[in-house]
């Protein structure tokens, strides 16, 4: 057994000893015992290539959390963490030292310093923080065609809609815009869009009609306008010089997960469009954590997932990283967790058959090792404890290791509602964010347009009723017969009048002349 630790002791050396930046994850574990000088270090040169924190509810997913993105602060990588359940929040205060933290400290080693990090709140809602917003026309076409799950038929119809609106310079802002131009192509505006841009499907219109109305009835209407978000204040360094901690508020997403989805995959896709190509670099620039992940994949359509898996793909050579926290591997697509090169696997429970057969599933995509009973221990992991393995400098697979975690140096608990307030109150962010923006956009336009088309319409119909009353008063006169009867008579009456003043007639000169 002596050899079998010393021979585990060399290989977590080897496994976790690397050139480039790194810090402390936590210390390896081997029959129960914590290992002196087997430290579990993570390089920051491989965080761009995604990972997973998975485990049972109260395993300690959400401190590995924390400790990672510590970590990552003080190396100056900025970070981006979702924060479904509230609880993130505390990474801003300092903690405090209670006996367990000083009971494990004892055991793997390390002093003890309480520190609170540079944290920027934000928010897809009302809840406290600077606002997230994006535009329609920012989403383009092909995403909100795979967001409302189209087929391509209807995504022909969203591109046409898209470019009507370029030539027009109608801008979509937010989803009224977007309702808006369903409404005028497939109603007052077909005549004109068939003849510019071929025929339209009234039933397409309708669907896709339908499908937008469903995702604002999940709440989209208020993700959706200006001023859209910019992903530069994501990848911000506090004055300190540590990476500013972007803690998403989102406790109100998880009865929306197409809302959430939605907005993870218009973020993943613009920070892949803005940021420029990084190559090999030796720490990532953004590190994104997304909590409860389950919720991005729960109601995603099959070509969302698709465009999900290519995302993730190619993301990481833009210098980005991507973390998934979840209660259960599986709740991953086999696909995307293919891509993640760190694995943090917590304590799982077998309670049926079915969580049996989950942890086998799940052992089985760990790297195997003479070390460890992985799925018999994978049931009896402490809290703060779990399965680590993770790509070395080179991308090869470290070794599986049984590590003890380090306490985070934050609170592990909640800010106040005062502290909240004063957080929100110095962000430069929140004031930036805050003002929504409605400027003149396609419902804007388009209304004005049939509000002129109808006014023009009731001019029209206005002079009409007015020419057919002109015309029923003047028409007896205005045929010519009577005409020529008119002209008689008042030529008759004209000279008996004369007559009569002694100021016409034949008769009166002739007589003065003395023809009579």
């Amino acid at each position: 057994m002596a050899a079998n630790k010393d021979t585990f002791i060399q290989l977590v050396k080897d496994g976790y000893t690397f050139k480039g930046e790194n810090f402390r994850i936590g210390t390896a574990v081997f029959n129960g015992e914590v290992v002196t000088g087997s430290d579990v270090f993570l390089p920051l040169k491989t965080m761009n290539r995604h990972g997973l924190i998975a485990g049972a509810t109260g395993t300690g997913k959400t401190k590995t959390l924390q400790v990672l993105a510590e970590g990552l602060s003080d190396a100056s990588v900025p970070v981006l963490m979702m924060d479904i359940k509230g609880d993130l929040s505390g990474i801003a205060a300092a903690g405090t030292e209670n006996d367990k933290i000083k009971d494990r400290l004892a055991k793997i080693g390390g002093e003890y310093k309480p520190t609170g990090f540079p944290v920027e709140l934000l928010s897809l809602s009302e809840q406290k923080g600077a606002r997230m917003r994006a535009t329609v026309s920012e989403f383009g076409p092909i995403l909100i065609s795979k967001i409302l799950g189209l087929n391509d038929t209807q995504e022909g119809l969203v591109a046409m809609i898209f470019k009507y609106c370029d030539d027009n310079k109608m801008p979509l802002l937010d989803l009224k815009d977007f309702v808006k131009v369903l409404q005028y192509v497939s109603n007052e505006g077909k005549a004109e869009i068939e003849k510019e841009y071929g025929k339209i499907a009234t039933t397409s219109t309708g669907t896709v009609l339908r499908k937008v109305v469903e995702l604002q009835q999940q709440g989209a209407d208020i993700f959706f306008g200006e001023p859209s978000f910019e992903v530069d204040d994501l990848m911000r360094i506090s004055d300190d010089g540590r990476g500013m901690i972007n803690i998403l508020r989102v406790m109100d997403m998880q009865n929306r997960p197409k809302l959430f989805s939605t907005f993870m995959l218009q973020l993943l896709a613009e920070l892949y469009a803005t940021l420029p190509e990084a190559g090999d670099v030796d720490k990532p620039k953004l590190v994104l954590f997304i909590d409860e992940a389950h919720l991005v994949f729960q109601e995603a359509t099959a070509a969302l997932l698709q465009q999900i898996e290519t995302v993730i793909k190619l993301i990481r050579s833009k210098g980005i990283g991507i973390f998934f926290c979840t209660q259960n591997p599986q709740d991953i697509p086999a696909s995307v967790l293919a891509q993640l090169g760190l694995k943090v696997q917590h304590a799982l429970r077998a309670f049926t058959a079915a969580d049996r057969k989950t942890i086998k599933e799940a052992a089985q995509n760990y790297p195997e090792t003479e070390f460890y009973d992985v799925d018999e221990l994978l049931t009896q992991l402490g809290i703060g404890e779990a399965f680590i393995t993770m790509l070395n400098e080179k991308g090869i697979p470290t070794p599986l290791v049984h590590t003890m975690l380090v306490p985070p140096r934050s609170r592990m608990d909640i800010l106040s509602d005062s502290e909240i307030e004063g957080l929100v109150s110095k962000s430069k962010l929140v004031r930036k964010y805050s003002e929504i923006v409605d400027e003149k956009s396609a419902y804007e336009i388009l209304t004005d347009k049939l509000n002129e088309a109808a006014d023009k319409q009731k001019q029209e119909e206005e002079q009409k009723e007015d020419d057919k009353k002109t015309s029923k008063e003047k028409g007896f006169f205005d045929n010519p017969v009577v005409k020529q009867a008119g002209r008689t008579a008042a030529a008759v009456i004209t000279r008996s009048l004369l007559g009569a003043l002694g100021l016409g007639g034949r008769s009166s000169s002739r007589k003065k002349s003395g023809w009579l």
